[in-house]
């Protein structure tokens, strides 16, 4: 049996573009190639930094890998196109067998198995990612933890992995998903406008020395979402920010 090579930079390295799949109209998960038998060194919620130069300056972000960590062959990022997004707009002009530099993966506000027993995720918009990888690892290593999913969005049509999150629902009783939506359709039946400290007590579990809760979005959203949690009762140590 083949041992695993499992990848880490500090430096830049290219990696070539596989697969292309738009997830909402201006969300995009990219494919890049690992070789067979390698996967990137990361616990579920590491990030990778994607190097560009872009109009002589270079520039890096961050982005969390939205595969489920361990798996070799190839990785995948999911990204929103913002139209302030340098490199948001650099990676949605890419085509098949183009490559793109990374580095890392760095270490983040992650999962490690066993950390907690009830586990809580708000996220706001492209904030899903390092979640998604997360809830990916914790369901299909049917590890012993209740989940729940507290995902705001502008509109319907913008919900990331909806289809998966239905699904996860349908199949896993230990994951829980709300959304919420500042400009619903008619009809919505889930929660409008902004994650309040009432959503936040009603769809998260309550705080406990077994419970944690992931928080990941807009920068002003984290800060008054970690702000509320901490009053609700959430000790500092229990709210990680990826």
């Amino acid at each position: 049996m083949n041992s695993v090579t499992r990848i880490k930079t500090k430096t830049p390295s290219p990696y070539t573009l596989l697969h292309i799949e738009t997830d909402t109209p201006d969300t995009k998960t990219f494919r890049f190639e690992l070789p067979a038998d390698a996967t990137l060194d990361m616990l579920p919620g590491d990030f990778l930094y994607v190097h560009a130069t872009l109009n002589g300056k270079q520039i890096k972000r961050a982005y969390t890998p939205s595969s489920l960590p361990g798996i070799t062959g190839s990785f995948d990022l999911t990204v929103k196109r913002y139209e302030t997004g340098s490199i948001s707009k650099y990676l949605h002009k890419q085509k098949i067998g183009d490559t793109v530099l990374m580095s890392g993966p760095n270490t983040g506000g992650h999962w490690v198995d066993g950390m907690a027993k009830r586990v809580g995720f708000v996220a706001g918009g492209t904030g899903i990612t390092p979640m998604i990888s997360i809830i990916r690892w914790i369901l299909s290593n049917k590890l012993d933890a209740e989940l729940y999913l507290l995902f705001a969005n502008k509109t319907e049509s913008d919900i990331i992995f909806r289809r998966e999150w239905e699904q996860a629902v349908r199949e896993h009783h230990n994951f829980h998903c709300h959304h919420v939506l500042e400009q619903p359709p008619p009809g919505w039946p889930e929660s409008t406008g902004r994650i309040t400290p009432d959503m936040l007590r009603q769809h998260l579990p309550p705080p406990a020395s077994d419970t944690c809760v992931f928080v990941c979005g807009p920068p002003p959203m984290v800060d008054s979402l970690e702000a509320a949690l901490k009053e609700l009762g959430y000790p500092e140590q229990a709210i990680i920010l990826p």
